[in-house]
């Protein structure tokens, strides 16, 4: 018994709602351990006691962002089992293994060591302190990693098989899981983009207190990290983009499409659009601004290979990155359907020759033959699917394009924003006027949020742009879900945002009451001198 498409929509609505809303506060953590111990290095090098404030002061902020952080994604767990039955049974032996290590031994590391470093000033020396804090940082960065290096088998699928006997993916190779390229560079460039974040949170605030003319030396200095700390995370960040666009090009081809709004197949190299009005029905673009070529070498980083459109891929099939012939996605799923129904047969116990050699023949698009079991009436043989149930099957393998394309650029005109703004800010700090810009200070005041709604749309891009999939051209969302009643579902989904809106408003209060108070908060009787004031 399939789930209804109401519960579907409604689970993946809920699961997006509460991994979206942990994202938050993941970038910050991710970021913030690093540059607290960049501060608590310069206090160990240099001995000066504002170094020290600094790295109290941003460790309160990382501590209110890591509790709440916590709070926040203990439901998401619990969702895959309640929500996403199928899909837990589905991929549970592959999906299990790094998020059981990423629980026992990073999130375990991570929660010692905030603990001790909270607590263990005045227990510690300078350099026992200092190699808490390293630890810190290790162990949120080493969660990130094992969580990403389960959500890149969502994303290419490698390390494991499918068994039919099962019906489950089971571990083949856990090497290749780990060393999967897309869990690789995700985790380089998620955690690059919490860096990105977590600089611009330090700009932002450090430029308060330069605005109120409060906190002078704590927070120059606390700039000039920042703004060193962001130009470098921020020419990463570009970069490990690149990659991922490099590498949607080679195994996600309809993603990649999807992204740049390309129905079509140009000549190389494809012409870029900048600003497109996408139609899903029609399968065009009824706008579009372009810049001629520039879509082959940024996808491509060449000027002869092809792009393949999203038409192209439905129904005349392309050529993957090793020349090999891949059938139109109508081709697959007619496939697909032999292979579901032979598997069927051979779990009724008629494992008969014939139907073994159909399966092994046609098992690599089972997933595809999959999405038919939304269009063909339940109890009959896949095979049996109409020319418009095949058509509209294969139109549902397409996601959404014009949520995918606006939001990739979003995401990319926001970082390119920030880019720019830390340059100039270096710019201006070499020069030692940046002190005397209230403009830009301003500039970099408002630009907080900006890195949140960048990580959040590159997130959507990511996933949103993997649908029809759970798991990416073997695990269609549609059967994934549960068979839970849809008014359970919406039920929770309330309950779940009136929660989250409570912990926002914690997070939002603290996080405005501390950051205002500033190095106050630690110890308001220090007061500083007009040499201490000058980097």
């Amino acid at each position: 018994m399939l789930p209804s498409m109401l519960s579907v929509e409604l689970a993946r609505w809920q699961f997006a709602f509460v991994a979206g809303f942990h994202f938050i506060f993941v970038p910050l953590t991710l970021g913030l351990t690093w540059i607290i111990f960049t501060m608590e290095l310069m206090y160990v090098i240099s001995g000066k006691e504002v170094y020290k404030r600094m790295t109290k002061f941003w460790g309160k902020l990382l501590g209110i962002n890591f509790a709440v952080g916590v709070l926040s994604g203990l439901t998401m767990e619990f969702s895959f089992g309640l929500n996403w039955a199928y899909y837990s049974q589905f991929v549970g032996d592959i999906f299990g293994t790094p998020l059981a290590i990423e629980g026992l031994v990073a999130f375990m590391l991570e929660s010692t060591f905030v603990g001790i470093f909270f607590l263990g000033w005045n227990k510690l020396s300078k350099k026992q302190h200092l190699c808490a804090t390293f630890c810190l940082a290790i162990g949120s960065n080493l969660s990130a990693l094992l969580i990403l290096v389960a959500n890149g088998f969502m994303q290419v699928p490698v390390g494991g098989e499918f068994v039919w006997q099962t019906m489950r993916m089971e571990t083949t190779n856990l090497l290749d899981l780990f060393l999967n390229p897309i869990a690789q560079i995700g985790f380089a460039h998620t955690v690059i983009a919490g860096y990105t974040t977590s600089a611009i949170f330090v700009i932002g605030i450090s430029a308060f207190f330069l605005l109120k003319k409060r906190e002078i030396a704590f927070a120059k200095r606390s700039m000039a990290i920042g703004l060193g700390f962001g130009v470098i995370a921020s020419l990463m960040v570009m970069f490990m983009g690149d990659q991922q666009g490099i590498l949607a090009y080679k195994y996600q081809p309809m993603k990649l499409a999807a992204i740049e709004a390309e129905w079509d197949t140009q000549k190389p190299p494809a012409n870029f659009n900048v600003v497109a009005l996408p139609s899903q029905d029609n399968e065009k673009n009824y706008l579009s601004v372009q810049i001629p070529g520039a879509l082959g070498i940024l996808a491509t980083h060449s000027l002869d290979q092809k792009i393949y459109g999203v038409k192209t891929i439905l129904y005349d099939g392309y050529k993957d990155i090793h020349g090999k012939e891949i059938p139109s996605v109508i081709t697959r799923i007619q496939n697909g359907a032999k292979a579901y129904d032979a598997m069927l047969e051979m779990r009724a116990g008629h494992d008969t020759k014939e139907n073994v050699t159909i399966y092994d023949k046609y098992k690599q698009d089972l997933g595809f033959g999959m999405l038919l079991l939304r269009y063909v009436p339940e109890g009959e043989k896949l095979t049996s699917a109409t020319q418009s149930q095949i058509l509209e099957a294969a139109k549902s393998s397409v996601p959404n394009v014009s949520t995918i394309f606006w939001t990739f650029r979003v995401m990319v005109g926001l970082g390119v924003l920030m880019f720019i703004m830390i340059v100039f800010g270096l710019i201006l700090l070499a020069k030692d006027s940046l002190w005397q810009k209230r403009w830009t200070l301003r500039w970099m005041l408002y630009m907080i949020p900006a890195p949140w709604i960048a990580c959040l749309c590159g997130w959507i891009v990511t996933e949103h742009g993997r649908q029809p999939w759970t798991v990416y051209d073997m695990l269609p969302t549609s059967i994934s879900s549960s068979t839970i009643n849809a008014w359970d579902i919406l039920a929770s989904l309330v309950v779940f945002m009136l929660f989250y809106a409570l912990l926002f408003a914690v997070e939002m209060f603290l996080m405005f009451k501390y950051a205002r108070l500033g190095p106050q908060s630690i110890d308001s009787k220090v007061k500083h001198s007009e040499k201490e004031i000058r980097l």
